[in-house]
């Protein structure tokens, strides 16, 4: 299947394009399009991987699923667009870098920046029904996306996991944790957030490991 995708995550992901599977998923997606109002928009289901080329992949958080709220999804877990009120998570991920790392927290939630740093920003779902959380789930995405995390894990070293919540945890326990660092925590939602997601220092530890071995730290 000819899947329009930036082009060295096309290499790397042909084989599962080509799988039935994923052409049942498509014709899925496709049908909900047609039928539904779904987010993101369908042009930015796949900008995580065409703003962070697997070639540049250095940092990967794991997301559950899409914003399904109006304006905010744009294909990049836990980001919105510019100029969009912020979710709690949201809010919650930027007291962390403030804590850890002394950076006021943003005037946008738009987390472009860090995507074009080399940090995946990936849903384990790329697509939800408007107003309707988890509409989409176990219908492909999640095989799709447990393979985008194993070719990863595989093909590349020294990447930075971070896995926030037993759902992302459950996700990458396969991560092989001596060829990259595995950082995991409670979920920035406010639900948990006291439970072990502030303190716990993701933003400063990725960034060290990343200079250990010759990368840029990102600028959180």
């Amino acid at each position: 299947m000819d899947v329009k995708i930036e082009s060295s995550w096309k290499e790397a992901l042909q084989t599962e394009f080509d799988k039935p599977y994923f052409k049942d998923l498509t014709d899925f997606v496709r049908a909900e399009y047609a039928s539904a109002t779904i987010y993101p928009p369908a042009s930015l289901i796949f900008n995580a991987f065409n703003l962070c080329p697997f070639s540049n992949t250095k940092v990967v958080i794991i997301g559950q699923d899409p914003y399904h709220g109006p304006g905010q999804a744009h294909g990049l877990c836990f980001s919105v667009n510019d100029g969009v009120q912020f979710p709690p998570s949201l809010q919650n991920i930027f007291k962390e870098i403030d804590a850890d790392l002394g950076i006021p927290k943003p005037t946008s939630g738009n987390l472009t920046r860090w995507a074009e740093q080399g940090v995946l920003l990936l849903n384990a779902t790329l697509t939800v029904r408007a107003h309707q959380a988890g509409s989409h789930q176990k219908r492909g995405w999640e095989t799709f996306t447990d393979s985008v995390i194993r070719i990863l894990a595989e093909q590349k070293e020294n990447l930075v996991f971070i896995l926030w919540g037993a759902y992302a945890q459950k996700k990458g326990a396969f991560i092989d944790r001596n060829r990259h660092l595995v950082l995991s925590s409670a979920h920035p939602s406010p639900l948990s957030a006291y439970n072990g997601f502030f303190g716990n220092h993701h933003f400063s530890q990725a960034n060290q490991w990343l200079t250990q071995h010759g990368l840029s730290p990102v600028n959180w």
